[in-house]
């Protein structure tokens, strides 16, 4: 019988986690595998965060091309090409890939394995893991394997050919009239897109508003300006069934009334699920948590020693920095530092134009806490580099607690909101009070006074 080849971790999952853990483990001289089924990236690489944003900056150019006569410019007509759209994006995705999987070919330790792989079972050195004819055993093992789109139950939609966030970059057709399904952040993002790149769009949630997560008066101001631009809203409304005839025909229940919607296309962005299911769990007795995401502790360890989860198959905050930070934890575990757990101050954006960055509690969430608080508001129009650059819309939110002016929460629905949002998310880190930005000498004329200036209006704020 062949020898079976021992690792001190081995990774499965070649995300935004297992990847940078990988080269670190390895570099603290560990011998480490990684076995990765499809591509190297996870989601963010391959069809999340890095083609998104590609194709959102194409939707952005064309949309101030169309806003070029406030400029004083003469832009006769703004013409689409949607396939070279994606095929940008594509191509921003294949060449961050590409150096990713060029780093491994240099290399035999980090091993990239190509494979699905699977636990086998528990062996005397530990874990025994098969990767399509080789089984291989490890002595630890790391969890990656993130999570894909969530397709709810709903009559006809299997056959329906929709779009969602992992098949969306190698769909060609432009819709003529998208429905999305879901008011969360992908919708938007997706939502204003694809609006801007010709196509009608109608955003149907369940709820009674946009991002139910967010507070009232950001989710109405967004939603405004997404209004604007022309992506209709249907609210209360629960799709039933989905019949494919000339386009798509969607029994919709609204205000609990039956009612039809006829579209080219529909996106669904209601959610996601763990890739989990087919992992071998049960044959060491790893132990989920509801919705089959993996059940972890403060230090990423599963409920079985020696493996570990990490990225958006472990649930919680299911974001690619997340995702980074969680190597930087699983380092600390693995190479017996120990020091850096989960407990950590999580931001994040909505990459709609204009964007929103967000960190710490909302209003609402301070409020419930029962602790004192200030809350001041700061609109964009008063900014004066806003006004220059004609981006004065929305507005900067910043909520403190009153006696020791330490800042609790932010939201910033502006231009550049998710750059802004950083310098909230550095005080907050530092355990600063507020009065550090407030003080601080800012460059003029830049969006930064008016993070700076939001801050400033805490001093005359209600104390709550």
């Amino acid at each position: 019988m062949a020898t079976e080849t021992t690792y001190d971790v081995f990774i499965i999952g070649g995300g935004q986690a297992g990847i940078p853990l990988a080269w670190g483990l390895a570099g603290a001289g560990k011998r480490v595998a990684l076995a990765e089924r499809k591509d190297l990236g996870g989601s963010c690489v391959n069809f999340g965060c890095t083609p998104t944003k590609a194709a959102i900056a194409s939707a952005r150019v064309a949309h101030q091309a169309r806003r070029a006569v406030e400029y004083g410019l003469q832009i006769p007509e703004v013409g689409v090409d949607f396939p070279a759209v994606l095929a940008r994006a594509r191509r921003v995705a294949y060449e961050s890939r590409q150096g990713l999987d060029t780093g491994f070919e240099q290399t035999e330790n980090p091993r990239l394995i190509r494979g699905h792989a699977r636990f086998e079972g528990r062996a005397e050195a530990g874990f025994r893991v098969r990767v399509g004819a080789e089984s291989l055993l490890a002595k630890q093992v790391v969890l990656n394997t993130g999570t894909r789109s969530y397709l709810p139950p709903i009559a006809g939609l299997a056959e329906a050919n929709a779009l969602h966030a992992g098949n969306w970059l190698d769909r060609p057709e432009l819709p003529t009239h998208l429905v999305v399904l879901g008011g969360g952040y992908i919708g938007l993002e997706m939502g204003q897109f694809y609006r801007r790149m010709g196509s009608e769009v109608t955003i149907l949630e369940n709820g009674p508003r946009l991002i139910a997560r967010e507070d009232e008066d950001v989710s109405g101001a967004l939603q405004a300006l997404l209004a604007a631009e022309g992506v209709r809203f249907r609210f209360q409304t629960r799709l039933t069934q989905v019949m494919q005839d000339e386009g798509l025909r969607l029994q919709v229940e609204a205000n609990g009334a039956p009612e039809e919607i006829h579209a080219s296309h529909l996106f669904v962005a209601t959610g996601r699920v763990p890739n989990t299911d087919d992992l071998g769990l049960e044959t060491v007795g790893v132990a989920c948590a509801e919705h089959g995401y993996i059940q972890v502790d403060e230090r990423l360890a599963t409920t079985v020693d020696g493996i570990w989860a990490a990225g958006d198959m472990r649930g919680g905050p299911l974001f690619t920095h997340t995702s980074w930070d969680d190597n930087r934890i699983l380092m600390s575990q693995l190479t017996g530092d120990g020091k850096r757990t989960t407990h950590r101050i999580v931001p994040y954006a909505v990459f709609t134009d204009p964007e929103l960055g967000r960190v710490g509690m909302t209003e609402a969430e301070a409020r419930r806490s029962g602790k004192r608080i200030k809350v001041a508001r700061f609109e964009m129009k008063r900014n004066g580099k806003a006004a220059e650059i004609g981006e004065a819309e929305g507005f900067i939110k910043v909520i403190a607690e009153a006696e020791s002016g330490q800042l609790l929460g932010a939201a910033a629905l502006c231009a550049e909101a998710a750059e802004l949002v950083h310098l909230y998310i550095d005080l907050m880190n530092a355990g600063a009070p507020y009065t550090v930005i407030r003080d601080a000498i800012h460059i003029h004329p830049t969006l930064a006074e008016a993070a700076q200036s939001a801050i400033a209006a805490l001093d005359t704020a209600a104390i709550d």
